[in-house]
């Protein structure tokens, strides 16, 4: 068994942002909305750095505006995965774009997606588990909404909490009322940090919103004390090499500090983050990672033992998804 044919558990997984170029177009077309200009010539999704991307992204994400949509893109967005070996994913959704933040029509939204997710896990064989985020650009009022909608919605599906956008806009200490709410609603917290901010990115994110996970993480590999602390708090990095390198903040494969961060003991995971839009599946990833690092069987599946142990999730989703590693093991 190679690399990319091994079950993989995927943390770090943004369900607006893993719609395939086509469904969106196609979306968009019966829905008489023009935005063929966030299309390249050859169809897939047009932008040439962060910024752009994220227009790019909030404008595929305007043609979903009803709960049939978000069932319509799960199934999507699962069979996807699936095809590439994911037997768990923890997935992002926003109850900005679902609903505009108002609690019961988030509740409708939610509703379609799970029943999508279950669908998917009888058909495919695919757990899904949810993770609202707020959106750090949106501003922190807007947060607070939608952890509300979270603190509403916590239970065994919606289990986590986290916040992703443009890192460089505010402070992660503008967020601790929404963290705060989200924790005492029982869900684990995560947050990206330190993919467009720095290691001192990842401190503040630590010190003041008290996450278990990081989402990115990678820039903490400059600072030396910063991996030490990491590696020995125990903190779990989901770490998305494609994107990274898309997007310009590595030059290559080679050149990414993953494999650094792992052998001085830092937790890490695989994931594609917003795999179209960066052209990659977890199949690719552990293809290039192989090539890159010459990374083994033993080296995915401790890999996807961390990310199994990471999972929010309850303790018997874990054993299965731990059963499901040990007998491809086998």
């Amino acid at each position: 068994m190679t690399p990319a044919q091994l079950p993989k558990i995927e943390l770090h997984l943004h369900l607006e942002g893993a719609a395939p170029p086509a469904f969106i177009r196609d979306l968009a077309k019966r829905k008489h909305m023009d935005i063929a200009g966030i299309f390249r010539p050859d169809g897939g999704y047009a932008f040439h750095d962060f910024a752009q991307f994220l227009k790019v992204y909030e404008a595929a994400t305007s043609v979903l505006n009803t709960p049939e949509d978000y069932h319509r893109l799960t199934l999507a967005v699962l069979e996807q995965s699936a095809a590439n070996g994911v037997i768990y994913t923890e997935s992002f959704l926003s109850p900005d774009f679902c609903g505009d933040r108002d609690v019961a029509a988030w509740r409708e939204y939610l509703a379609a997606i799970r029943e999508a997710a279950d669908i998917a896990e009888r058909t495919h064989g695919i757990v899904m588990r949810g993770i609202v985020t707020c959106i750090r650009h949106f501003g922190p009022d807007k947060a607070k909404q939608s952890a509300l909608c979270a603190a509403e919605t916590a239970g065994d599906w919606l289990t986590g909490f986290g916040m992703g956008g443009d890192e460089t806009v505010g402070r992660p200490g503008d967020f601790v009322y929404s963290f705060d709410m989200a924790r005492e609603a029982g869900l684990r917290l995560t947050a990206h940090a330190g993919e467009w901010g720095g290691p001192d990115s990842v401190r503040a994110t630590l010190r003041d919103l008290r996450v278990e996970r990081i989402g990115h993480g990678v820039r903490a590999a400059e600072d030396p004390s910063l991996v030490e602390e990491l590696a020995e708090s125990g903190i779990v990095l989901e770490v998305c090499p494609g994107s990274n390198i898309a997007l310009g903040l590595f030059p290559g494969w080679g050149q990414h500090p993953i494999a650094e961060l792992l052998g001085r003991g830092v937790k890490v995971t695989v994931s594609t983050d917003d795999p179209p839009f960066f052209h990659t599946t977890m199949t690719r990833e552990y293809d290039l990672l192989a090539r890159a690092f010459d990374w083994d069987h033993a080296v995915f599946r401790r890999i996807n033992a961390i990310a199994a142990e990471a999972a929010f999730c309850d303790e018997t989703t874990r054993k299965k998804l731990n059963t499901r590693l040990e007998q491809a093991d086998a």
